[in-house]
């Protein structure tokens, strides 16, 4: 059983980690959903409305990867007839950013950046939202990425993320689950799954309030407010 801290495998560099992202992107899409499957034990349609609606008109996209998630979120979006935003995407593996650059090419309201999303090159309460899917396990340095994405948001401005837990649950679902965290550390593009209450009191110390949250499977949903300045 975990103790809820993080793994004891050797934490991945930044750079370990983007070469363990260097995948022909549709491979990493097949790994991605089957990923999200057992590992998260989500679904697509889950994502699609839980990430969907939190896009303001100036919004980030922290770890776009190729873009495949995204583009079914950009879809959802049209069918429910929600507006077009800005959006800028940011990922630090670089073959990722590339199918994600391919993708959107024709897409002028869709900018892509090579970016540590600890260390983001972007002004102060500069995006009214971020979203983070299916990311926040592989950071190496979570609370760091928190801080930069609360540094770039404005005030009010909300994230919505999801967070890989510890698996639980019946078997043989919990053992399914656990072999492919296992993998995913040999591998590097896992660092660590999370217990909630320890990634939840990681989201408030980097500042942000919680406005709704909900565990599902083996996947936390989370969507957290910087707080507006008073007066």
């Amino acid at each position: 059983m975990s103790n809820g801290q993080d793994s004891p495998v050797r934490k991945k560099t930044r750079e370990e980690i983007a070469q363990a992202y260097s995948s022909e992107p549709w491979w990493y899409d097949v790994r991605g959903f089957l990923i999200l499957t057992f590992a998260y034990r989500s679904t697509l349609w889950n994502q699609l409305r839980f990430f969907g609606p939190n896009m303001g008109a100036n919004h980030l996209e922290v770890a776009i990867g190729t873009g495949t998630l995204f583009e079914m979120i950009l879809g959802w979006r049209r069918r429910k007839g929600l507006p077009r935003v800005k959006v800028t995407g940011v990922d630090y593996a670089e073959s990722m950013l590339a199918g994600a650059m391919h993708r959107f090419r024709r897409e002028p309201d869709i900018a892509l950046e090579h970016a540590d999303v600890a260390a983001m090159d972007f002004p102060d309460d500069f995006f009214d939202t971020a979203n983070v899917a299916n990311a926040v396990h592989c950071f190496p340095d979570v609370a760091g990425a928190l801080r930069g994405i609360h540094r770039v948001l404005k005030p009010g401005g909300t994230l919505a993320a999801n967070v890989l837990l510890y698996p639980r649950g019946p078997q043989p679902f919990r053992g399914i689950a656990q072999r492919i965290n296992d993998w995913g550390i040999r591998k590097g593009i896992l660092v660590t799954p999370y217990e909630q209450a320890d990634i939840r009191a990681r989201f408030v110390a980097a500042g942000f309030e919680i406005v709704r949250e909900e565990v599902s499977g083996n996947c936390y949903n989370l969507l957290a407010a910087k707080p507006a300045r008073r007066g």
